[in-house]
């Protein structure tokens, strides 16, 4: 086996997930906080017998656009970060002066991380980086990206139907809105939870932090009209 295929073995088992916690919490939260936006809009305006289904088809095509919208936007997201890093390479392996290519990797470097990490560790990466072989200038996106872009669109379209399902149920436009919105401050809770267990700070803490935000923005909704 050559040394690119074990290359490629090597990244395939370290790989990390295609979209990571917060990801699919944020785009959880984002879906949700749409169809809520929306549906409260349209029940204030919607009667009838279909009103319900009108609602729920009104709802999942906001949703629907938005969720395509932010998945083309990760792959740009994705391709752009990728370009970035491509160059920043690049210009380290060509620059013939170490001292200049060390501080463009200490450029580069979150600002937070920029005081945490000695010189002597990027004149490493700067070694490993020039003694790579070329590199190739030309970025693209792979299927692990548009499996990402996928996952984004299904979380925020999928994210409707707890928010909009209790008017297709419910035949009372009041008493729908009432459970779809418990529903949406109870799936804010497990996102909050999540991100909590994720970042170490409090599963619960997270999640009830999480709700309160909920029904700060709910009130704001219904302050609003919706």
């Amino acid at each position: 086996m050559d040394t690119t295929m074990q290359a490629a073995g090597a990244e395939q088992e370290t790989r990390e997930p295609v979209l990571d916690t917060v990801d699919r919490v944020s785009e959880l939260c984002f879906g949700l906080y749409m169809a809520l936006t929306f549906v409260g809009a349209v029940s204030a305006v919607t009667a009838g017998e279909d009103a319900g289904r009108k609602m729920l088809y009104s709802a999942l095509g906001c949703n629907l656009a938005w969720g395509l919208a932010d998945a083309v936007m990760f792959l740009v997201r994705t391709l752009t970060n990728r370009d970035r890093r491509v160059t920043l390479a690049m210009a380290v392996q060509r620059e013939q002066n170490p001292a200049v290519a060390v501080q463009a990797l200490r450029d580069a470097l979150p600002k937070a991380l920029k005081t945490l990490v000695a010189d002597s560790e990027l004149e490493m990466i700067r070694a490993r980086i020039a003694a790579s072989p070329m590199l190739h200038t030309r970025v693209r996106l792979v299927r692990a990206d548009f499996i990402g872009a996928l996952g984004i669109f299904l979380i925020v379209v999928i994210s409707t139907f707890p928010v909009a399902l209790p008017f297709v149920v419910l035949s009372d436009v009041k008493t729908a809105l009432i459970v779809s919105r418990v529903l949406t401050l109870v799936m804010l809770f497990g996102a909050g939870y999540a991100l909590g267990r994720f970042s170490g700070v409090g599963s619960m803490r997270a999640g009830l932090s999480m709700t309160a935000l909920g029904v700060l923005l709910t009130m704001a909704i219904i302050a609003l009209g919706g």
